[in-house]
């Protein structure tokens, strides 16, 4: 058996230890705020944090996760008000918003890394997390504009 917390709360599993966080998550749980996209990790659409950092659920085993506590796009604002989600509101991010809370997730970690970054930190740390609606002007405001930063 599988013990890790999801969003702070306890939770079990008992099936295969090789399935993916994302199924857990999506299938078992019913937190359909990470989303599938290309099932390698290279596209961040499943972008959730294990232990504080981002990780790509996709491809993050349940095994790796025993004793860990994942936090999702559902657990990062109960009331959807944290500082990017306001960000990505004034700033109208999102397009056609399936990439959106891989994109969030992904630069929540970045600012609790770097709670001022750069443009270049910004990229770097966004590089991976693709948008298929092109985007990253918005998203890189958007992050300035949570970590107070000029946009």
């Amino acid at each position: 058996m599988i013990r890790l917390k999801i969003n702070g709360t306890s939770r079990q599993y008992e099936g295969d230890p090789d399935m993916p966080l994302l199924w857990f998550l999506r299938d078992n749980l019913e937190l359909t705020g990470t989303k599938y996209g290309c099932g390698m990790g290279l596209c961040g659409s499943c972008t959730v944090h294990v232990d504080g950092k981002a990780a790509r659920a996709c491809v993050t085993p349940m095994k790796s996760i025993e004793g860990k506590n994942v936090l999702t796009i559902e657990g990062l604002s109960a009331k959807g008000d944290h500082p990017l989600q306001r960000a990505w509101k004034q700033c109208a991010v999102a397009q056609c918003g399936y990439c959106q809370p891989g994109q969030i997730m992904q630069a929540a970690s970045l600012l609790k890394e770097k709670p001022k970054p750069t443009d270049a930190d910004i990229e770097a740390a966004m590089q991976g997390n693709i948008c298929r609606c092109g985007t990253y002007e918005r998203i890189r405001k958007a992050v300035k504009i949570a970590a107070g930063v000029q946009a």
